[in-house]
């Protein structure tokens, strides 16, 4: 059964290795913790998405990637392009560490991640002491949620907590970009 939770019961959720609702600059979010599979492949399983496309993860911090992404694989100004739009709505495909496990690059060398300006997100990333899995909080192929009530009651009763908060208000998720050659990929 789903019910809505404060941030410390969303946090106690993720490290018990729970699969919740939260929201997001622009629309709801599913979120786990990326080092524990068997929260990932639920997640995944709640939104019926393949493995193969990867997630994004969001960070309150750059520091919260360390072990995660492959920064001397780019240039010294690839980096400071990525750092100078974080905090914020940009997610970027950064080189993955070896370590990085294939449920969270999927078919990919590298992650999608983003440093979130959004408080929730940041909240809840630095109470949590760690990166978040973050993904829409809809199923493959139907539209996002970006308002609470809009939440797939599917979805809804899939997850173990749905954490407090109001979305960002972006009208689209966040932009996509390739750190390596700043070519967009997600609008």
């Amino acid at each position: 059964m789903t019910i809505p939770a404060s941030l410390d019961d969303t946090v106690r959720c993720l490290r018990a290795g729970g699969v919740v609702a939260y929201p997001t600059e622009a629309v709801w979010g599913l979120g786990c913790n990326p080092d524990d599979e068997a929260a990932v492949l639920r997640l995944l399983a709640i939104k019926q998405r393949e493995v193969d496309k990867g997630l994004i993860l969001v960070a309150a911090e750059v520091a919260q990637f360390d072990g995660w992404l492959d920064w001397p694989a780019l240039a010294p100004d690839q980096v400071r392009a990525v750092h100078a739009s974080w905090p914020g709505p940009h997610t970027w495909i950064v080189p993955a560490l070896s370590r990085v496990p294939r449920w969270i690059t999927g078919r990919h060398a590298g992650v999608a991640v983003r440093v979130s300006a959004h408080p929730v997100v940041a909240a809840l990333c630095r109470a949590a002491g760690m990166p978040l899995v973050s993904t829409s909080a809809n199923r493959a192929g139907e539209p996002p949620a970006h308002r609470r009530e809009a939440l797939d009651p599917q979805v809804l009763a899939a997850v173990d907590a749905v954490c407090e908060g109001e979305t960002g208000g972006l009208g689209a998720p966040t932009a996509i970009r390739d750190a390596r050659t700043g070519a967009t990929l997600r609008q």
